[in-house]
């Protein structure tokens, strides 16, 4: 009796259990979409810059200024110092700075800025990988006035996650260093 019990439940499992079509999940991709960026005008004692205001200012002092973006889990640190005779060891700074993420980074691009004509002048990184910083920069006009920024996200880095949040706030640096005015 047990046997033909037995024997009875597996071919029942089997039975029942082939009878759905087994089909493969369809291939999708993650769409983060942000917001096309408005422009507004921040200011500080010694320069000024467009930014995009989906950023919440959250901390200003004299120095330094943070924008957030509570959407994307992201800031800006955005820090400024006086050039006093100093600009080696300032630009010498920020670039270790930047190159202290390439143990965790697959790669570090940089790209030169140059505003002749207001007087700007830097350098972008494109840190790509499980980096703490996505992107850094530095502006200088390499007498009087120096500018460094970070990109951080509160969140554990992983890049594939964090990249659609990382390319936008990129472009959202890269407008900071174009739009940046020096204060006479």
């Amino acid at each position: 009796m047990y046997r033909y019990s037995l024997f009875f439940l597996i071919v029942f499992i089997l039975v029942v259990g082939c009878n759905e079509e087994v089909l493969p999940k369809p291939k999708a991709q993650l769409r983060l979409e942000y917001g096309a960026p408005k422009q507004g005008e921040l200011e500080t004692d010694y320069f000024s810059f467009k930014y995009n205001t989906q950023a919440n200012v959250k901390s200003k002092t004299k120095t330094s200024l943070v924008l957030g973006y509570p959407e994307m889990k992201g800031e800006i640190y955005i820090n400024y110092k006086k050039v006093e005779n100093n600009v080696q060891k300032l630009l010498s700074d920020a670039q270790r700075l930047s190159y202290e993420h390439a143990v965790k980074a697959d790669g570090i691009a940089e790209q030169p800025f140059v505003n002749d004509e207001n007087g700007v002048y830097g350098m972008f990184f494109e840190v790509s990988g499980n980096a703490a910083s996505q992107a850094q920069f530095y502006v200088t006009d390499s007498t009087d006035n120096f500018v460094t920024g970070s990109l951080y996200f509160y969140t554990r880095p992983n890049y594939d996650s964090i990249y659609p949040a990382a390319a936008y706030l990129q472009n959202d640096i890269r407008g900071i260093m174009e739009s940046l005015r020096w204060k006479k």
